[in-house]
């Protein structure tokens, strides 16, 4: 029996394999993961590189970690759910659940390398505070987007361009620079900031001098050999803190009445602050082969990245570092010592391109005006007939697992549960045909699409959710019905890749929902939505609001705000009139939505779900393709 469970669990890595170029793997997501597998030591992982192109030279001697299994496959010998995923991707057996993407790829790997030894817990708090290190998804963290997708890349295209004599720096390097030197918000920081002033005081350095200099380099041989991680030794060596005795006695008071404003700021010790975390591991192979560039072809720009030089000499002296780099073909360099004053710093760091404010000086605050304006131009709120109001799945009919009852819940919200998947059932159902694929995004436990699945046998459902332990408590809800019709893929949506005929989501948080609609206009299939969280819509690297070409040329982006902060003001505890204009303004802001999507030839019809107490964001915005 333990050998079948074995098989059963066994897990396959894919990863892209382009060309090598100065003992480098390309792409970097590829380098970064195979960096990660040396760093933790983790041979637990068979790992297939995908070749994206023929090659007939392929030398993996010197980097590729040695007792890494690896094997050379093409696409077509992909399993069939990786071959609808972006790589990095890592598949169990048997091949129906997948996790895609490389901050997903790499926190797993963290995650299985601790389970398999308990006593790393070092590889652990690679995850940083709360286990959230690069696990929000890069549409809505501008830093997981830096590391996941815009430095790697901007890397590969500065590498291509270095045959160049002056290859332009790339203005993602500029904006990293512009990071480290931010200061450094961690959950204790005014005690570690009035220890700073502490020992800043007590070596009569002003703030002004102290931050005048890049802090020199802690060689493992100078950091203190207690029982503290490596993180907190190099965080309280630049502090100074280690060197004083241990005591309880109380700061003086000067030092605990010190305002707030008056406090040292806490300066990076590695990306994320002072702790060194998995943004360090995915942004090591691309600033080494960016700073090998620098240093061969345009040393005089060296002197603009003293930080980043600072970090990327600080980071050798991490343990495991320097050995799992060469088994990876990155051998570091020698850089000279960078002293700026904040003074230049900053002159450097203001040519970075930054966002611009929204100035609107015709803005006209509250819902009123903006529904005014909306009316004046022949917008009002509108919903189409519901297709089927008191359709209802027979539950008592379905298996226990089907029932959203079977999920930790109350039986209230179960019941509210089963009437919102009611009406997005009828809709998908009366939609779908034979051998249509269906994919459930942001699908949580999968209350949809579990019983999708179940209802449509001659369909595929695919799950596609970020959160782990939501997927995983759907596989078994799955596996318990048996259903042999349905894919579970952990990643964010833009890295499922697959063609497909209807999009459903229940509920996806803010600008999820319009993504969901991107995804499904761009393979045109059908989508039936319910949106939620109209407050945490904003402008995006995709998307910019309001979104139709009629809503644009009459309301602002701030007004379009006012409008979705107001229709998140539906719950049941709030006044009637005042629930009312938050069901109007929901519709206005689903109605900007359906039509940007009627603009780009579908068409889409906003409904109103049955019972509307069934949820406070009852709206659903339902698009088929002309």
């Amino acid at each position: 029996m333990k050998g079948i469970k074995k098989s059963l669990t066994e897990e396959y890595l894919y990863l892209d394999f382009s060309h090598q170029m100065e003992g480098c793997i390309f792409p970097l997501h590829t380098s970064v993961t195979l960096f990660l597998l040396s760093y933790c030591d983790c041979k637990i992982f068979k790992v297939g590189l995908v070749l994206t192109k023929e090659s007939t030279d392929i030398s993996l001697k010197n980097v590729v970690p040695q007792d890494v299994e690896i094997q050379i496959i093409s696409k077509q010998e992909l399993p069939a759910i990786v071959q609808n995923c972006c790589l990095p991707a890592v598949v169990e057996k048997p091949d129906n659940f997948c996790r895609a993407g490389l901050a997903v790829v790499l926190r797993h790997i963290i995650q299985k390398s601790y389970e398999a030894d308990p006593s790393k817990k070092e590889i652990l708090e690679l995850l940083g505070f709360k286990k959230t290190c690069l696990k929000a998804c890069a549409e809505v963290s501008q830093w997981t987007r830096l590391c996941e997708l815009t430095i790697p890349l901007a890397i590969e295209n500065f590498l291509k361009e270095s045959s160049d004599q002056h290859p332009t720096i790339p203005a993602e390097i500029l904006q990293l620079e512009r990071k480290l030197s931010e200061p450094v918000r961690v959950h204790n920081d005014d005690k570690l900031r009035r220890q700073k002033l502490k020992q800043q005081k007590a070596a009569g350095v002003g703030p002004a001098h102290a931050k005048s200099k890049v802090l020199r380099q802690e060689t493992s041989e100078e950091l203190d050999s207690s029982s503290k991680s490596l993180e907190l030794q190099v965080a309280f060596s630049k502090l100074a803190v280690y060197e004083e005795p241990a005591t309880t006695n109380r700061e003086p008071s000067h030092i605990r009445k010190a305002k707030v404003s008056d406090l040292p700021p806490l300066e990076h010790v590695f990306a994320e602050g002072l702790y060194f975390t998995l943004a360090d591991i995915v942004l090591l192979p691309c600033i080494h082969h960016f700073l090998a560039i620098i240093c061969k072809k345009l040393s005089e720009k060296l002197i603009e990245f003293p930080l980043l030089a600072a970090w990327y000499q600080r980071i050798q002296e991490v343990p495991r570092v320097k050995t799992a780099a060469s088994q990876c073909g990155i051998q570091f360099l020698h850089l000279p010592e960078l002293l700026t004053t904040l003074k230049e710093q900053d002159a450097n760091l203001s040519e970075v391109p930054g966002v611009e404010e929204q100035n609107d000086t015709s803005f006209l605050g509250g819902p009123r005006p903006t529904m005014t304006k909306l009316m004046e131009k022949g917008i009002e709120v509108m919903f189409s007939p519901h297709p089927c109001p008191t359709w209802t799945i027979d539950w008592n009919s379905l298996p226990a697992a089907v029932s959203p009852k079977e999920g930790k819940m109350s039986s209230d919200r179960a019941l509210r549960k089963q009437q919102q998947l009611n009406n997005l059932v009828y809709v998908v159902t009366s939609q779908a045909k034979p051998g249509d694929r269906i994919v459930d995004f942001c699908s949580g436990g999968g209350h949809v699409g579990i019983v999708l699945a179940h209802m449509l046998p001659s369909c595929q459902v695919t799950l596609i959710e970020n959160k782990e332990l939501s997927l995983i408590r759907a596989k078994k809800r799955s596996d318990e019905l048996g259903l042999s019709n349905i894919w579970f893929i952990q990643a964010n949506m833009e890295y499922f890749t697959g063609m497909f005929n209807i999009g459903v989501a229940l509920h996806a948080c803010g600008v999820a929902t319009d993504m969901v609609i991107e995804h499904c206009i761009k393979t045109r299939a059908a989508f039936v939505t319910c949106p939620c969280c109209y407050g945490f819509i904003q402008n995006t690297s995709k998307f910019n609001f309001p979104k139709s070409e009629q809503f644009k040329k009459t309301l602002s982006y701030k007004e379009h705000m006012i409008l979705c902060r107001f229709a998140d003001q539906t719950a049941v505890q709030l006044p009637a009139q005042r629930r009312l204009i938050g069901k109007q303004c929901m519709c206005l802001v689903d109605l900007d939505r359906a039509r940007a999507a009627e603009e780009r030839g579908y068409s889409v019809q906003v409904i109103s779900m049955e019972p509307e107490s069934c949820s406070p964001k009852n709206n659903m915005i339902v698009g088929v393709p002309i």
